[in-house]
């Protein structure tokens, strides 16, 4: 599944939320909207997909924990990307890409 967030009523572009999320270890594209005020280059909305996190074995209470992550990109400070480091790193040694090695 992918699905575009619009963040419009954040006060975000997709630039920079693509920036923040990148830079704490979730990968997104920045994705423009219908309609969307922004250019090409900056959108209003960011797009997201669960293949990466579904071939882990995550389930839906980690879908949770990840939206609750991404969620906490709208604060900009190191302190928070940090948090959202430690809750991706702690989420993937849980699922390990390849366990048997």
């Amino acid at each position: 599944h992918l699905m575009l967030v619009d963040l419009r009523n954040t006060g975000l572009t997709g630039k920079v939320m693509q920036l923040r999320l990148d830079s704490a270890n979730i990968t997104c594209n920045k994705n423009g909207i219908p309609n969307d005020p922004q250019t090409p280059f900056v959108t209003s909305g960011i797009r997201l997909g669960t293949p990466a996190v579904t071939t882990r074995g995550m389930n839906e209470d980690d879908m949770d924990i990840i939206a609750e992550l991404i969620s906490m990109a709208r604060e900009e400070s190191e302190e928070q990307l940090q948090r959202i480091r430690d809750g991706v790193a702690e989420l993937c040694a849980r699922y390990p890409l390849y366990p048997e090695l």
